[in-house]
């Protein structure tokens, strides 16, 4: 038996004991706990300081479990899921009675996905059911995606932190309100719109509000103890040099166009060229300018396609709800 095994086999006793149990994903690190044990949930909620209005993602084994947790499924959803699943894809639909309310956050629906990651896959087999996971830090804070992150922020609230790795997408999953007459994106992540677009052969709406409560629509989210702001590329060196020459001790998402050009600032990154990269170190960049005591962000939004949509919503969400410059 291997290390790996024994630390899964160790993962689902804790789950199935009513424990919370910090498990990788390809998207974040998750806070799970068993899906079906109201208590264990409401701990979760306890842990992170969620609002327990704010619904869970259930995360199961694989696409063919899917009429187990919810009911009604139509065609879209079962398209979407053979396409997309394992992978950073959450469909939202008609939650079945095994699904506790203290998971939906009173909701009639419930978000479900199938991560793809090996030792998450292989720990939802060794539980042999669902396993509620947000992600494994304080609401509203930067989501983790490594172990550590875990370690730093949660400590010995978790019972037991499942290390799978540096998690290869970065970002949370893209969450696909499937419940009623028209799909459309409640949350953009790992799978892109255009992707969605090209399986469906239709249009998808991002609206602004959604009838439907998912996780990432609090107004303030994904957001690091530095205050971020936004501005428009061109304008970035100039904003963060005069806010630094003002005391703050300001960090910088420097635009890959201007890599080259120095900047008078506390820390400086200079963003990836691909959006994959960008989205894979974009949580990991906004801790990295906590720990060196940033009180100020200055960052612009990328296009608005591909993984420029995910990587712009979160941005978006940890500027809070101040305008953008």
């Amino acid at each position: 038996m291997t290390a790996r095994t024994r630390d899964i086999e160790k993962a689902a006793e804790v789950l199935r004991a009513g424990g919370l149990v910090a498990l990788p994903t390809e998207t974040v690190y998750g806070l799970g706990a068993n899906a079906e044990d109201p208590a264990a949930v409401a701990r979760i909620f306890e842990v992170k300081g969620r609002p327990p209005s704010h619904p869970l993602i259930v995360h199961i084994g694989g696409a063919e479990q899917l009429d187990d947790w919810v009911q009604d499924v139509p065609g879209t959803a079962r398209v979407l899921a053979e396409h997309f699943w394992p992978g950073p894809l959450t469909l939202v639909l008609r939650r079945n009675p095994r699904v506790p309310l203290e998971a939906t956050g009173g909701l009639e629906t419930v978000a479900v996905r199938v991560p793809d990651h090996p030792v998450a896959l292989a720990l939802l087999s060794a539980v042999g059911g669902g396993v509620t996971a947000p992600s494994a830090n304080r609401f509203g804070s930067v989501s983790p995606t490594t172990a550590d992150h875990v370690r730093a922020e949660l400590g010995d609230a978790v019972d037991f932190v499942l290390d799978g790795g540096p998690c290869d997408v970065g970002v949370e999953s893209t969450i696909v309100d499937v419940s009623g007459n028209a799909p459309s994106i409640l949350r953009p992540g790992g799978v892109t719109r255009e992707d969605l677009e090209a399986v469906l052969g239709c249009p998808l709406a991002v609206p602004s509000a959604s009838r439907v409560r998912v996780p990432g629509q609090h107004p303030s989210h994904y957001a690091p103890r530095a205050r971020v702001v936004l501005v428009e590329p061109e304008k970035v060196v100039a904003e963060a040099e005069s806010a630094q020459e003002l005391g703050h001790r300001v960090g910088v998402l420097l635009p890959s166009a201007f890599a080259r050009t120095p900047v008078r600032a506390h820390a400086v990154v200079a963003v990836p060229d691909s959006l994959a990269a960008y989205a894979r170190g974009l949580y990991g960049f906004l801790r990295e300018f906590d720990r060196q005591k940033c009180d100020l962000i200055v960052a612009s939004l990328p296009v608005k396609e591909e993984l420029g949509l995910a990587i712009a919503n979160r941005l978006r969400r940890a500027a809070g709800p101040r305008p953008t410059v």
